[in-house]
């Protein structure tokens, strides 16, 4: 983007938020979730800049106070193309449309009672009521049997299936209102990670909160799980058993406490994986453990270059080394299992519900495989759309570059590595 820039500027800023975080500062826009880590003297430029000073009169002031010469008018044409710039002078710096956030109406003050200490308690309350009552009433927790609750496997499909995206979505809104609580806007979607088809919410505003309101963002959707399984367990501990009561909880139960561990697979992102990231002190420990786990990669096929970790201070350096560990192992392990089990057990039952489909066979038979059809087969292909969604443009783009030839390839590799996030 080329906006002409001279001393006598005066810029506009977008509304930034900051937060110190070591010797830096982090800077970024809520509405977009863009944030960059800077020196104090580049946020105290920032400071000067919002206030209307020039480039000029920042610069001087600068030097008056530090004692150092800053490129002020370079540091205004980074933010520029950071997309932190509104105006230049009075003349509108165009930038790319700032995204939708979900449920725009929803403004803080309707859910700023969700991050409030009796919130907090309740949750404690419930969560320990349901721990007495299970060690206390024999009987009360389910087992996977549970889950097969009708002999028509369309029912079970379509019904846990019903269940279990209907607790994804309490998740993913806990998510969201408790950023919407602290003035983030938040975006609900669907991705992939790895084999996985999964809800997430972009709440990447939040890294400009303070550690206590980025931790209870990160933790709301785990908690109301919890919350939803002990609710589950004091309901079953009152209803008769055997009652559609009893068995409605029991599902529920289950399906409200089997993504828990899921969340501690931090090689995919998952909500744990933030929560790591933060107490680590990591700025993008998934991209730098990447970066490094494709440098030791690189090393071991004898194809030296420079670790891209020495960069980073000491404990961030360890914590993304250990990351990078973690990243290659689980990633193996899952991919392994994608190809030995999950997609050979998929392919096994679409088979089969193709096989059922055939006419003339027993109508209640060939409805079951119609279900199982489009759930299973339908799961995938939301997978495969979300895959391409995220992916696609990337792919095409270096398809373009490979055919333009070596020279465009290198500019394509040069553009992604300093335009990402």
């Amino acid at each position: 983007m080329s906006v002409e820039v001279a001393g006598s500027c005066r810029v506009l800023l977008h509304e930034l938020r900051s937060r110190p975080d070591g010797d830096d500062w982090i800077v970024g826009r809520v509405d977009t979730g863009d944030f960059v880590a800077v020196p104090e003297i580049a946020a105290a430029a920032l400071r000067l800049l919002g206030a209307g000073h020039s480039i000029d009169e920042t610069h001087r002031r600068l030097r008056a106070e530090r004692g150092r010469e800053i490129d002020v008018a370079g540091f205004v044409r980074d933010l520029v193309g950071l997309g932190f710039v509104a105006a230049v002078d009075g003349r509108p710096v165009p930038g790319a449309p700032v995204p939708a956030p979900t449920l725009p109406r929803l403004r803080p003050r309707h859910v700023r009672w969700l991050v409030a200490r009796p919130v907090a308690v309740a949750v404690l309350a419930v969560t320990g009521a349901a721990a007495v009552t299970a060690l206390l009433t024999p009987g009360v927790l389910p087992s996977h049997r549970d889950l097969l609750w009708s002999p028509h496997a369309s029912l079970v499909l379509a019904g846990n299936a019903a269940v279990a995206w209907s607790i994804v979505l309490l998740h993913e809104l806990a998510h969201l209102l408790t950023a919407r609580a602290h003035g983030v806007p938040g975006r609900l979607g669907l991705g992939t990670r790895l084999q996985f088809l999964v809800a997430q919410t972009d709440v990447s505003g939040i890294w400009a909160a303070p550690r206590s309101a980025r931790l209870t963002v990160y933790l709301a959707g785990m908690a109301v799980n919890v919350v939803v399984a002990s609710v589950a367990v004091l309901v079953r501990a009152a209803a008769a058993p055997g009652t559609p009561v009893d068995r409605a909880a029991a599902v529920v139960l289950l399906l409200a406490v089997l993504p828990l561990p899921v969340q501690f697979l931090v090689f995919m992102r998952t909500d744990v994986y933030f929560v790591l990231q933060d107490v680590a002190g990591a700025r993008n420990l998934y991209a730098d453990g990447a970066a490094y786990a494709r440098w030791w990669l690189r090393r071991a096929a004898r194809r030296p270059g420079v670790d891209p970790s020495l960069a980073l201070p000491a404990r961030e350096r360890r914590a993304v080394r250990w990351y990078a560990l973690l990243l290659v192992v689980g990633t193996a392990a899952c991919l392994a299992v994608a190809a030995t089990v999950t997609v050979p057990f998929t392919l096994a039952l679409l088979v089969d519900a193709a096989g059922g489909l055939r006419p003339g066979g027993d109508p209640v038979d060939r409805f079951d495989a119609a279900v199982t059809a489009a759930v299973f087969g339908g799961s995938w292909a939301v997978w495969g759309w979300a895959w391409w969604r995220r992916h696609g443009r990337r792919l095409r783009a270096r398809r373009r570059a490979r055919r333009a030839g070596p020279q465009a390839v290198a500019g394509m590799a040069g553009h992604e590595s300093t335009g990402g996030r």
